[in-house]
C-alpha cells in the first residue's frame, strides 16, 4: 500500500521537511518513510539541500514520495525566490512569520538564518494544494523553515529530533519551537527527557526510537570465527562504520589501535565518508597502522550489511564533541547486532539504551583511547566472549528495536493529531 492510496481515517497530505535528501548516513529516515507509507500516509518531501553522496540506498528507490528541492541558497534562483516571495506575502500569517523571524535573526545574526526563511516561503508558496501538516526531521535547520511556514500557512506542524539538533541548538530556541509545535518525537530516552524539560507542555514530547527493519536485517552469514589475534595471515577483523567527523571518535580508536602490542594481529575495515576522513588516514600512517586499515569510504546498505557479516567485532567509540555535537542511538550499533556482531562502544547517551554493558556488547568511557585499548586487546583475544556478546545483542535487537512497532507508534501520532482530542492525549 502506498500513501496514495489512504486508508479510511488517515490524515491527507504530509510535508517532510528534511535537511538533505537522499543521505547515505540517514538511513533511519528512508526506512521511516518507506514504512509510514505502506501503511498509508500520504508523504512529500522538501529537501532543504541536494544530494551529495555518490551513491544511494536501494530503499531510496523504493519509496514513492515525490522529492523537491528548496534553494539551498538563495541567490542561485533569485526568480523563485521572488515570485514566493509575492505568493506568500498573500498568506494569512506572513506578517506574524516576518515577525518571528526578525526575533530570531536578532539573537542569530547569520546567513543560515536568512536563509531559512527565504527557503520557508518557497516551501510555502509551493506547497501541493491539500497538504494537512509539515513535519521535519531534525530540530534545527528543517524546523526553522517549517515552523516559519507553518506560521505563514496556518498548518500544524510537528518534528523528530535525533541528535546533534538536540545538542547544539540553542536552548531558547528549543522552547520556542516546543511550544509552537503539535508534537515532537525524540529517539533516545537521554533527548526525550532534555525535551521536555525545556519544553512548555511536557506532553508534547514522546520517544520512539527508531528500531531496525527485520526483515531487511535478517540475521546471515555463518558461524562467529575463532579468531584471536595469533595468526598472523588470519587477523580478526574490525569494522566501524561513520561519517570521519569528531563525534564519531575515530581519531581516538586510531591511538589506541597503534598501542596495541604488535603481535597481535588484526584488521580494520572504515565505511563512511566525512569531512575529517583525510585527517584519520595520515593519522593512522603517523601511527605507523595504516598498512592495517581498510579504507572503504562511503557505501550503500547491501554492501554495509556484508561487511557486518564477515566482520568478528564492530567498533563505534562516539564521543561528545566540542561543539557539543553527540551521537543518539547510532543505527549502525543496531545493524550490527542484528547480524550477531559483537559491538564495542562508548558510554554515552543513547548507545546505553541499546547495549547492556558486559551482557549484550561492551562499553568504555568515551574519549579515552587507553579503555579502548584494553577492551580490544581484550575482544580480539577472546571469540568466546564476542560470541556471547554478539548473540545476547541480537536477541535483544530482534525483540525490543523492531521498526515495525515503531512506525507504527509514529502513524497513530500523524493520524490522531487531526482530532482535537486526540491532541489531547499526546
Amino acid at each position: 500500500m502506498t500513501g496514495r492510496n489512504r486508508p479510511p481515517g488517515a490524515p491527507g497530505p504530509i510535508a517532510f521537511v528534511l535537511k538533505g535528501y537522499p543521505r547515505l548516513s540517514e538511513t533511519f529516515i528512508a526506512q521511516e518513510i518507506l514504512a509510514l507509507e505502506r501503511l498509508g500516509l500520504d508523504i512529500r518531501l522538501f529537501s532543504l539541500r541536494h544530494p551529495t553522496d555518490g551513491r544511494r540506498h536501494p530503499i531510496h528507490d523504493e519509496i514513492a514520495a515525490p522529492t523537491a528541492y528548496l534553494p539551498e541558497y538563495l541567490h542561485r534562483e533569485p526568480g523563485r525566490v521572488a515570485a514566493a516571495w509575492r505568493r506568500a506575502r498573500r498568506l494569512p500569517g506572513y506578517a506574524k512569520a516576518v515577525r518571528v523571524w526578525r526575533r530570531d535573526l536578532w539573537r542569530d545574526r547569520t546567513r543560515n538564518r536568512v536563509r531559512r526563511f527565504g527557503q520557508a516561503m518557497v516551501l510555502a508558496a509551493e506547497l501541493p494544494a491539500g497538504v494537512a501538516r509539515l513535519h521535519a526531521h531534525f530540530l534545527h535547520t528543517p524546523a526553522s523553515v517549517a515552523r516559519y511556514a507553518a506560521i505563514m500557512t496556518g498548518l500544524p506542524w510537528s518534528a523528530a529530533a535525533h541528535a546533534k539538533d538536540i545538542w547544539t541548538t540553542p536552548d531558547w530556541e528549543k522552547r520556542e519551537k516546543l511550544a509552537d509545535l503539535d508534537w515532537l518525537v525524540a529517539c533516545t530516552r537521554h533527548g526525550c527527557a532534555h525535551l521536555r524539560a525545556l519544553a512548555p507542555c511536557p506532553d508534547k514530547v514522546g520517544l520512539v526510537y527508531h528500531g531496525l527493519d527485520l526483515e531487511r536485517f535478517a540475521p546471515g552469514g555463518g558461524a562467529p570465527s575463532d579468531r584471536d589475534g595469533s595468526d598472523p595471515e588470519d587477523p580478526v577483523r574490525l569494522l566501524s562504520v561513520g561519517r570521519a567527523v569528531e563525534k564519531k571518535g575515530f581519531a581516538v580508536l586510531i591511538e589506541a589501535l597503534a598501542a596495541l602490542p604488535r603481535t597481535l594481529h588484526w584488521r580494520w575495515t572504515s565505511i563512511g565518508g566525512g569531512p575529517l576522513l583525510g585527517d584519520l588516514r595520515r593519522l593512522a600512517a603517523q601511527r605507523g597502522v595504516d598498512d592495517r586499515v581498510d579504507w572503504r569510504g562511503p557505501l550503500d546498505q547491501a554492501a554495509v550489511l556484508a561487511a557486518c557479516r564477515a566482520a568478528d567485532l564492530f567498533v563505534l567509540p562516539s564521543l561528545i564533541g566540542r561543539d557539543g555535537d553527540r551521537d543518539g542511538l547510532p543505527n549502525v550499533l543496531m545493524e550490527a547486532q542484528s547480524q550477531g556482531l559483537c559491538c564495542l562502544s562508548t558510554r554515552l547517551s543513547g548507545i546505553e539504551e541499546l547495549i547492556d554493558h558486559s551482557k549484550t556488547g561492551f562499553l568504555v568511557e568515551p574519549g579515552s583511547s587507553d579503555a579502548l585499548r584494553d577492551a580490544l586487546s581484550d575482544l580480539i583475544r577472546d571469540p568466546e566472549r564476542r560470541r556471547y556478546y554478539g548473540a545476547n545483542g541480537k536477541d535483544r535487537v530482534r525483540a525490543e528495536f523492531d521498526a515495525a512497532v515503531a512506525v507504527r507508534a509514529l502513524y497513530d501520532r500523524f493520524v490522531g493529531c487531526d482530532t482535537p482530542a486526540a491532541k489531547g492525549r499526546l
